[in-house]
């Protein structure tokens, strides 16, 4: 350790004879108050070795002038005592200096105290430095010997240094350093520039101060905790506490937010600046507690009114103010969720009100993302994104989407307009978006659809939906069904889409079978007047029923029909083909128009074609004529017709009334006119779809009493025997994915699965399953 040199003036005398303990121990005092109260002055070499000197003569005398007993026939034992009698004279004396520094604290007050305290601490500490070097031969040998048998109380002299520090000095004058130290704070709180070192410098004393007794090696933060600590959190809390009841008064809730706010930065700061990292989770309790938690009522009721207004950053405020005490924000992800939920309701209603029957499925799930995108970029914006306010959206979102003014007619409705929707977005169409767009706007549709709580009334809407699409040809791009089939599945599972996949596959085996079909009739040198495609649809795996009614299609297509069954009959032998001649369409030419030069060509479905074509053979047919060579129901026959008489094709005559029916007579129109080369007579889809939504909706029903039975003996299989009550409850459990089940249906299904004997009754209200 270095020293520096002393004047001349200030030389110690020589060591004293080893053999004079009392001359040593002045000599050896001598050097430790020059220590201690000039050591800024320096300190020369020869002191420095005198003092070193005279501690190794004290605690190697042989003989201990001034003891008696065994310490004059043990030198071992000698040597104990004069270390014992050392220390003894060092804590004597750090006692009797410590205790003038108290009595000269008496003369300062506030700052003046904690410059004076600081300095005499520096001073003391730097000299315990030096005496513990000084004395390290007692530390060696006699303070090493005593901890090691266990002796209470006894410390290396730096650590005892400290120890007198807090006995003597500390216990008197803490409780003024810290007065003086909350003032200084509260000065800075205010406003006021202080000299904060200083108070760091008091905390670092402080935590210096942190003994463990036990252990005299290890440090605690005891004394920290309970003279710095402790006192400055009390002063924190009530120093907000009046403050921002102060500010509360005379200040609205935004202004107080952005108080508070500053004020928590501000205390943040304070501990990086001059506190210890101990304090800050106390110190941000406290704080929270002030200037939040005792005015969170007042909080939460600002709350509904930023949202009224869209107060996005004040609402990013308080969620942040908030979030820092225990369930503070319950409360706000309630309101939340009543806002939102009452902001969809209106949103549909307010299109109800403007569309009322005619509602567009584009129009009603438009209503239904607005308000969720609106929401959702709220709750990333404001809440942090957090995933409570993310359940509590969805909450709101899976109310008003599933139970709205438009669901009051038909609880499926949603799941409905949804699938029309994407029905929209699927077809071809002169209005069809890019595929970029498109496939965005699919990526919303799903946003809707895991919202829906009835999502098997979406799938039999959408599967019968794209049966169309696929068999008439008439999907945007394969690539957007495909990408939405992948997002079902994704939300659903496998067996939710299997069906739909399954639909793809039939399609394009259907476009090998004609490629074949085509090399077939090129091998036999067949040649066909009519161009025809085929289309061999699964019946477990499309949504479509047989035709309503008796068909004799026209011999160009009976010829056509048959070679088609013998080529698939000898390829498959043993299947049978079932024609859905309901979705059967073509294109026929005319050639008989005498207002046009270019020849029409007619879109028609195979019922109209069939009546067309009647007309090669004649001018005018007769209403039963009709029938009877077509062999179609009146129902049927008469929609065909409208379309062709509406478009002037034919010209209707005789009998009463404008609509096709008996005694009627139809006449080819060979001064038919249209702007258009191209003309499409297939147009009897609206009946037809209100027809689809009617069976549609009856499957429904009949699809879900299976899937709760199968649900239903599925749980009993496995649980052997159960209570009613828990069997309802588990079957809700298991179902809720694809749709709600109404108790009601769960116990007809019950019953219906005890008349089969699936299941019986047992005693206490308790079902077995029959193997």
């Amino acid at each position: 350790m270095a020293a520096k040199m002393a004047p001349a003036s200030q030389q110690m005398p020589p060591v004293p004879n080893r053999e004079d303990i009392g001359a040593t121990w002045n000599y050896l005092q001598a050097g430790i108050t020059r220590i201690m109260n000039d050591l800024e002055q320096g300190i020369d070499m020869q002191m420095y070795m005198g003092v070193y000197t005279a501690v190794h003569n004290f605690c190697t005398s042989q003989k201990a002038v001034g003891l008696s007993g065994p310490a004059m026939h043990s030198n071992h034992r000698g040597a104990h005592l004069l270390g014992e009698e050392l220390y003894n004279n060092l804590i004597s004396y750090l006692q009797a200096h410590l205790k003038t520094l108290v009595e000269e604290s008496k003369s300062h007050t506030e700052e003046a105290l904690l410059t004076y305290y600081i300095k005499e601490w520096n001073r003391y500490t730097t000299a315990a430095k030096y005496i513990h070097h000084l004395f390290r031969y007692l530390n060696r040998h006699w303070v090493k010997r005593e901890i090691d048998e266990g002796k209470k109380n006894i410390y290396d002299v730096y650590t005892l240094h400290l120890v007198q520090w807090r006995k003597v000095l500390f216990e008197q004058v803490s409780a003024k350093v810290m007065d003086a130290v909350l003032k200084l704070v509260e000065k800075q709180r205010n406003g006021e520039t202080i000299e904060h070192s200083q108070i760091k410098q008091v905390v670092d004393s402080f935590v210096s101060l942190g003994l463990d007794e036990a252990d005299p090696s290890k440090s605690t933060l005891d004394v920290y905790r309970y003279h710095f600590e402790r006192p400055f959190l009390a002063a924190t809390k009530e120093f907000y506490q009046a403050e921002s009841k102060q500010f509360v008064a005379e200040n609205s809730v935004v202004e107080y937010m952005k108080k508070a706010e500053t004020r928590l930065a501000e205390e943040e700061e304070r501990v990086s600046m001059y506190l210890h990292q101990d304090i800050a989770v106390p110190l941000k309790k406290c704080c929270n507690m002030a200037l939040i938690a005792d005015h969170s009522t007042l909080l939460r009721e600002e709350f509904q009114v930023l949202l009224d207004t869209d107060r996005e950053e004040d609402m990013a405020r308080m969620y942040n103010l908030l979030s820092r005490i225990p369930d503070g924000l319950e409360p706000l992800r309630t309101k939340f969720e009543t806002h939102v939920r009452k902001a969809g309701l209106a949103a549909v209603q307010k299109v109800q009100s403007s569309e009322g029957d005619k509602l567009e499925p584009k129009v009603y799930v438009d209503a239904l993302l607005e308000v969720h995108s609106q929401y959702q970029l709220l709750v990333k914006k404001a809440f942090n994104d957090e995933a409570e306010f993310t359940r509590s959206l969805d909450n709101a979102c899976r109310e008003f989407v599933n139970r709205n003014e438009v669901c009051k007619s038909a609880s499926s409705k949603s799941p409905e307009l949804l699938a029309k929707y994407t029905d929209v977005l699927l077809r071809k169409s002169s209005t069809s978006i890019e595929e970029a767009d498109l496939e965005r706007t699919l990526s919303q549709i799903m946003i809707v659809f895991r919202y829906i709580e009835d999502k098997d009334v979406f799938q039999k809407f959408y599967s019968r939906m794209l049966a169309r699409r696929l068999v008439h040809s008439n999907s945007s791009s394969d690539d957007a069904e495909t990408s939405m089939i992948s997002k079902l599945k994704e939300a659903c599972g496998f067996e939710y889409t299997n069906k739909l996949q399954r639909m793809f596959q039939d399609m394009q085996i259907s476009k090998d079978l004609n490629k074949e079909f085509g090399e077939h009739l090129a091998s036999v040198d067949s040649v066909s007047g009519v161009d025809s495609t085929f289309s061999i649809l699964g019946t477990g795996f499309w949504p479509l029923t047989p035709p309503s009614t008796h068909f004799h299609p026209p011999a160009e297509i009976s010829t056509e029909i048959e070679r088609f069954a013998r080529f698939y009959k000898h390829k498959h032998d043993g299947r049978k083909l079932t024609w859905l001649w309901h979705l059967c369409k073509g294109e026929i030419r005319t050639g008989y128009c005498k207002s046009s030069k270019t020849p029409f060509t007619f879109q028609v479905s195979i019922y109209q074609m069939a009546i067309l074509l009647l007309f090669n053979e004649k001018d005018s047919y007769t209403y039963e004529d009709m029938l009877s060579a077509t062999q179609l129901s009146n129902e049927v026959l008469d929609q065909a017709l409208a379309v062709i008489l509406k478009a002037k094709v034919l010209l209707m005559s005789g009998g009463s009334g404008d609509k096709p029916g008996s005694g009627k007579t139809f006449n080819l129109n060979y001064d038919f006119k249209n702007k258009k080369i191209r003309v499409n007579l297939n147009l009897g889809g609206v009946k037809e779809t209100k027809q689809e939504e009617a069976e549609t909706n009856k499957t429904i029903e009949e699809d879900r009493k299976l899937v709760l039975q199968s649900a239903i003996v599925r749980i009993m299989k496995a649980r052997k025997k159960m209570k009613h009550t828990q069997l309802v409850s588990e079957t809700i459990n298991q179902i809720r994915s694809r749709f709600v089940p109404k108790v009601g249906d769960i116990k007809k299904c019950i019953e219906i699965l005890l008349d089969k004997e699936y299941l019986e009754r047992l005693e206490d209200d308790e079902l077995g399953y029959l193997a």
